[in-house]
């Protein structure tokens, strides 16, 4: 009798490489499937009414009975924003994480009218045991607290997913990354390392987040102005930096934007910021003080338009209006694509008169991801068998890539993942295989997935080109017009000062009508057709464009 045939361990890619954010991996072996982190990323410039962008789950519904758990490692949108759209699909998959990532969860599935959800609290060091998995969280630093490498144990070998980190020696409010684990693991045998790569092209080492205390305590020290301090709702750290520098000043802190309270208020209510007594103050009430004694801390560090910072730059925020009597600091860099935002508000704030620092000005930032530095120290204590770079753009995949190959790493051992590509890891051998469904669905209000690209190109047509809408009536029976066309366009020229255009296209309708009776057509449907592409036609003849042609006809008989 032949031995069965060993199964090897399938790591499937549904998002979080080849491009910044949309984190989410799946880890197969027989009858078990469980993910890693579940997020979003943000519409591209193209994507016009797309708000969210979101894995394709099809593999994961075509295996449903297989899938054990949803393993999370932070709280960050391009990693928990997509599990509310998970758990529509999947209401019975556990989700296990850290506290204040279920903190922030637990809000967000109340916004999506989520109710019992299965959610698992886990702590650094807990061991969950899963069909054929059985996987550890392991404390690491971040940009927000409770942030968590997953080492999964499967039947061929160790797979050490680090998640998003940086190794800071000196965090602020809580424990350093726990380099001794890793170690240990690597010395019993990792297989795969799974490696964040957002930060591979930088040499040297991030800053510590500490490292900001002196920096805030330089503003602060000599302002005598309103500061308002713009920076991520999850960074849970650089809050509790503002928060101490405006206690050590006299100053009262208040918080703008919806992100903003809802994360203060889970790290306040989970113990994850120490707020003095007194400090913290409605803003509302902050027209009660002097500027020089008041902080507002709020969203808006990348620009977002209709975030509190920018409603702000416009004029546009109700409770607060900004000056001369403001100093505006924005404790973030520029996630790339949004200079443009962010340089849009600045302009806007120095209008208004006031002061603007930046992290290109000013040391008021330091980055949550390792640089090459601290990802050669990853490498050197896993010791992996192979290795595969996730997090990032190509760019950055390629970089590290390079940097697991100049640690001696064998370049056919390292796999370049690719979204959909699924990788079969053995004891012995790490290679590509076959492919699944997998790529975006776009989410557009609180639908999900009715954003196609035929919708795309429709809205960027209206965008660019406009729409001209016709209406008439016909008799199909008498096989002429019963009502003569009219015509109405959004977009594509002013009327009242086109309006020969206006009446050529009237009359442009009429022949193609006239024309389909003449050669017996009575379909109301072709007759449609036939207008809409003659409209379509004359239009691109007379004016370079290509509008939409919506056309309507009614059964009116004589």
């Amino acid at each position: 009798m032949s031995k069965s045939k060993k199964q090897n361990v399938k790591i499937i890619f549904l998002g979080g490489v080849d491009g910044i954010g949309m984190n989410c991996t799946a880890f197969e072996y027989e009858n078990d499937i469980i993910i890693v982190d579940c997020g979003v990323s943000f519409p591209e410039d193209d994507m016009l009414g797309v708000d969210l962008v979101i894995p394709d789950f099809t593999y994961l519904e075509n295996n449903a009975e297989k899938v054990r758990a949803l393993l999370i490692t932070h709280g960050h949108e391009d990693h928990i924003g997509a599990v509310p759209y998970f758990l529509q699909k999947f209401p019975n998959v556990p989700v296990m994480s850290a506290r204040l990532t279920l903190g922030i969860l637990e809000g967000k599935l109340q916004e999506h009218g989520i109710r019992n959800a299965k959610l698992h609290e886990v702590h650094a060091g807990d061991i969950v045991n899963l069909g054929n998995f059985h996987a550890e969280f392991i404390n690491v630093n971040h940009s927000m607290p409770d942030a968590c490498a997953i080492c999964i144990n499967t039947p061929c070998g160790r797979i050490m997913h680090t998640g998003d980190f940086k190794v800071d020696y000196t965090p602020v409010g809580e424990r350093m990354i726990d380099l001794p684990r890793i170690a240990e693991l690597g010395r019993k045998g990792i297989q795969l390392l799974l490696c964040d790569s957002t930060n591979a092209e930088r040499p040297g080492y991030t800053p510590s987040e500490s490292s900001l205390a002196e920096s805030f305590d330089r503003i602060f020290n000599n302002e005598d102005r309103r500061v308002v301090i713009a920076t991520f709702s999850s960074n849970v750290h650089r809050v509790q930096q503002i928060i101490n520098a405006s206690e050590k000043y006299g100053r009262k802190v208040a918080v703008s934007g919806r992100s903003m309270q809802n994360f203060v208020n889970a790290a306040v209510k989970l113990g994850y910021l120490d707020v003095p007594d007194g400090i913290m103050i409605d803003l509302n009430d902050a027209k009660h003080f002097p500027p020089e004694r008041v902080t507002i801390v709020t969203t808006g560090s990348q620009g977002e338009p209709m975030s509190a910072l920018y409603r702000m730059a416009f004029g546009e925020h109700n409770q607060v209006s900004l000056g001369a009597n403001d100093l505006v600091v924005l404790s973030s860099s520029a996630i790339p694509g949004n200079e443009k935002l962010i340089t849009k508000i600045i302009n806007e704030l120095y209008k208004r008169g006031t002061d603007v620092i930046t992290y290109s000005n000013y040391d008021i930032h330091v980055s949550g991801h390792a640089c090459r530095e601290e990802l050669k120290l990853i490498h050197a204590l896993t010791s992996p068998e192979f290795f595969m770079p996730v997090h990032g753009e190509y760019k950055h995949l390629i970089a590290h890539a390079g940097l697991a190959h100049e640690m001696g790493m064998p370049e056919s051992h390292i796999v370049i993942p690719e979204i959909g590509r699924v990788v079969e890891m053995s004891k012995r051998k790490l290679k590509p295989s076959s492919t699944v469904a997998a790529g975006s669905v776009m989410v557009d209000g609180s639908g999900m997935g009715g954003v196609s690209g035929v919708v795309l190109r429709d809205r960027k047509r209206l965008s660019e080109d406009g729409v001209i809408i016709i209406s008439a009536g016909v008799d199909t029976e008498a096989m002429c017009i019963s009502v003569e066309p009219e015509v109405i366009t959004r977009g594509f020229v002013y009327e009242k000062e086109n309006e020969e255009l206006i009446g050529r296209i009237k009359n442009c309708a009429r022949e193609s009508l006239i024309r389909s009776f003449a050669k017996g057509v009575d379909d109301i449907e072709i007759l449609r057709s036939r207008l809409r592409d003659d409209i379509a036609d004359y239009a691109k003849k007379r004016t370079k464009h290509r509008p939409m042609i919506v056309t309507t006809l009614f059964e009116i008989q004589l």
